[in-house]
């Protein structure tokens, strides 16, 4: 669907739906993207350049996905032991791309982002340049990458107009929304659980992606399904994401579109 009107709605823009009603949002930047048609429903500061936290694991995963088969062994190496989330991998593990990605998508493991990035590409420096190829893919110029699980760096930013898009596109893909929508996984000894609540309290939700680093505040990205329609929400730097996202569905659901 994204390849249908993504050309058109980045040269002519997307006339949004907000009105009196609109649901207020405390987000410092929002967008409810009509993921079939590329309306814009909602938005606030869309085209504002903010950290994103590890919202930018969806790039991250969607580019392991087109780079390397699920089965593929990935050996874990030091390199790969970060700061932050992790799947708790450990050096000289074998693991799957799968098993990674469920690690990365519902742990936020900045850890399996680092192993996914050499175990696909050959170092996370090439891994890197391949996300930043899928976005100029795309035609979403508000959006540079440094890393490939989110980390603060000043190179390293997005919008939340890029981010719809972006999880637009996302969701054409079967095994990324089986992973993301997924609540909780087992493999080997490991049981992972998403850490994404919207799952459980949103009906229709298949995903996506939380996160969280201190400079960039809550970040949200979710997709719903509902009737046949699909909607994705973003938030950017916003400590009431859930009743937000959930807003947000609430008015998109009831407006339609234009």
């Amino acid at each position: 669907m994204l390849a249908v009107w993504l050309g058109a709605v980045l040269v002519l823009g997307c006339v949004g739906l907000c009105c009196a009603d609109s649901p207020g949002v405390s987000a410092t930047a929002a967008v409810l993207l009509d993921a079939d048609t590329g309306q814009i429903l909602y938005e606030k500061n869309a085209q504002k350049q903010m950290l994103i936290a590890s919202t930018t694991k969806i790039v991250t995963a969607l580019v392991a996905l087109e780079c390397a088969p699920l089965q593929k062994e990935v050996v874990i190496t030091q390199n790969h032991m970060v700061e932050g989330s992790s799947m708790y991998l450990a050096p000289g593990e074998r693991v799957t791309v799968e098993e990674l990605l469920y690690g990365l998508m519902l742990c936020s493991g900045n850890d399996a982002a680092l192993a996914l990035a050499e175990g696909c590409c050959g170092s996370v420096e090439a891994f890197v340049e391949q996300m930043n190829c899928k976005v100029k893919e795309l035609g979403l110029t508000g959006t540079s990458f440094a890393n490939p699980n989110g980390l603060d760096d000043a190179a390293h930013f997005s919008t939340a107009a890029d981010m719809a898009y972006l999880a637009a596109y996302a969701v054409e893909n079967p095994a990324f929304v089986r992973i993301c929508s997924t609540i909780q996984a087992s493999t080997g000894q490991r049981t992972m659980s998403n850490h994404n609540r919207l799952l459980r309290s949103l009906e229709g939700c298949i995903g996506l992606k939380t996160g969280y680093t201190m400079a960039a505040g809550r970040t949200l990205v979710s997709c719903v399904v509902r009737d046949g329609r699909t909607l994705v929400a973003v938030t950017l730097q916003d400590g009431n994401d859930w009743a937000d996202h959930q807003a947000m569905y609430d008015y998109g659901f009831s407006v339609g579109t234009a």
